[in-house]
């Protein structure tokens, strides 16, 4: 007997109800994939024209122009610090989470993120550019879903124990109208502290390391994990701090500075507003007004902006659309594999 031909073959699989009912849904996938990637353009689009109109550029020059460069200088080279350093965010979270990619492109999807992030919100930024980045690039989504929520997590975990040190030990003077006390901030920053300090204690002696809740995966790093996490991203906020303290010439002290940065990155989680326009402002003109002219403190933030969050997003785009070029995807190796995994004990 002759063995069947490929025509017979594909003829075969054809007639196969169960293959042509998967063909049928990989077929209908594939179209909700590219319509849902004609919409994320879309949105992106209109989110940085949208952007770009609300955007004072003359004031914006004008304010750095004032600056004097030594200052800028400082402030352009910490902001290139803090982009680097939170470049890293997601390689830490490939220690725990296991996926194989990459060091030069988990780096360069970090940073595409955050630049997208801080001008466009963390929908866009945050999930959108790293679920797109990193499919194409063939990490299953399972991974970039726990990649993406360890390194939230590692940002805020940084900021709970920078915060709580800075509310514990400098707390600010807040305005007669705030009901909110210096004991309060103590008490705010001594929480936050202990929140900070019962994660690294849970992840050094818990006995239970894994959970599922509603179906997501979550298991705890190892000690050395989760103080690599503090490291980073406590050393991040202290670059970013330290960036709007130079602009603002070092004419507060940088406890003040940075804990009213603290409280402002908060205030625009809370207000849901892209780059925390206006919100940002608000704050420092609210909490420094008694130290500063409200026309240096809006000066210095508007060279803020420019430097930490407008310059990177340009840079940004350059990248991403490298990124997209050569963005064929690539095989992924599955969370078994221990090669990038620093949080599993010896056996």
């Amino acid at each position: 007997m002759n063995p069947p031909t490929a025509v017979g073959d594909a003829s075969a699989a054809g007639s196969d109800p169960r293959q042509a009912e998967t063909t049928t849904r990989h077929a209908g996938w594939s179209r909700i994939k590219r319509t849902l990637t004609v919409v994320f353009f879309a949105v992106v689009g209109w989110l940085l024209v949208d952007n770009a109109r609300e955007i004072e550029w003359r004031q914006v020059g004008e304010a750095v122009h004032a600056l004097p460069k030594g200052h800028l200088a400082i402030a352009v080279a910490l902001a290139l610090a803090s982009h680097v350093l939170y470049s890293t965010y997601d390689l830490v979270s490939r220690a725990q989470v296991g996926f194989e990619l990459a060091t030069s492109r988990i780096v360069a999807t970090t940073f595409v993120s955050y630049a997208f992030n801080l001008n466009l919100g963390s929908l866009v930024g945050g999930l959108g550019f790293r679920y797109r980045l990193y499919s194409r690039q063939g990490v299953d989504d399972g991974s970039i879903t726990r990649t993406i929520a360890f390194s939230m997590w590692t940002n805020w975990f940084g900021y709970l124990a920078l915060a709580g040190c800075v509310f514990l030990l400098h707390p600010f003077d807040p305005p007669a109208h705030w009901r909110l006390s210096g004991t309060s901030l103590r008490v705010l920053g001594a929480l936050l502290l202990s929140l900070a300090i019962g994660y690294l204690l849970a992840c050094a002696f818990s006995p239970k390391r894994a959970w599922s809740l509603r179906g997501h995966h979550v298991e705890l790093p190892s000690l050395k994990l989760a103080l690599l996490q503090l490291l980073v991203a406590v050393g991040n906020w202290l670059l970013i701090g330290a960036i709007v303290w130079t602009l603002l010439q070092w004419r507060v002290d940088f406890s003040a500075a940075l804990a009213v940065l603290l409280v402002a990155a908060v205030a625009g989680v809370i207000t849901h507003v892209p780059a925390g326009v206006g919100v940002l402002e608000a704050v420092f003109v609210t909490l420094l007004a008694g130290q500063l002219p409200k026309n240096e403190i809006l000066g210095a933030l508007l060279a803020y902006r420019a430097i930490y969050y407008l310059g990177p997003l340009a840079v940004a785009t350059l990248v991403y659309v490298r990124l997209e070029r050569g963005g064929a995807a690539l095989p992924s190796v599955p969370r078994t594999s221990n090669h990038h995994r620093l949080d599993r004990p010896a056996q």
